[in-house]
């Protein structure tokens, strides 16, 4: 039998990606402090958020408006790299991008945390933009998972295929 193991991705729901626009989306249409600033959300692309206002402050309110839906829906803000609003014209814009996948860094900075802080007898190899963690028992895979969640590597972690 093979032994037990888990992969670390970092992947994002579209769907409820998607759903929290539409209903950030909404929100802002139907707000009081919205009306009149012409501020709107839509996607820009296949993984790229825009946000419109005409001013500034409402730009940013916009911005924690779809934070908070995102967080509603248990997506990690780790997930969304949200630029700053900048003038273009007489309109601000925002733009943020959905962040998948671990990169080769920060893959090898999860690997050395498991072989240095985890149990004995646990690898982790780095398969594209994954970690597969495999180990004797299930039980020290737990610990790995529990010991990830406690550690903040700048995107959002999530483990499947557990065997």
């Amino acid at each position: 039998m093979a032994n037990p193991s888990f992969d670390v991705v970092s992947k994002v729901d579209h769907q409820e990606v998607d759903n929290a626009l539409n209903q950030a989306a909404k929100e802002l249409a139907n707000r009081f402090d919205f009306r009149g600033t012409g501020t709107k959300i839509s996607w820009a692309g296949e993984e790229a958020v825009l946000l419109e206002s005409e001013t500034e402050e409402r730009c940013k309110a916009a911005i924690d408006v779809f934070k908070e839906k995102l967080i509603k829906r248990g997506i990690s803000l780790k997930a969304l790299d949200m630029g700053e609003p900048t003038s273009s014209g007489q309109v601000y814009k925002a733009s943020g991008k959905l962040v998948q996948g671990i990169s080769q860094d920060i893959a090898k900075k999860i690997s050395k945390k498991i072989r240095d802080e985890g149990p004995k007898g646990v690898q982790a190899q780095i398969q594209g933009e994954s970690l597969r963690v495999s180990g004797k028992k299930k039980d020290d895979l737990q610990e790995v998972i529990s010991l990830l969640k406690s550690s903040d590597f700048d995107v959002a972690l999530q483990f499947e295929n557990y065997r």
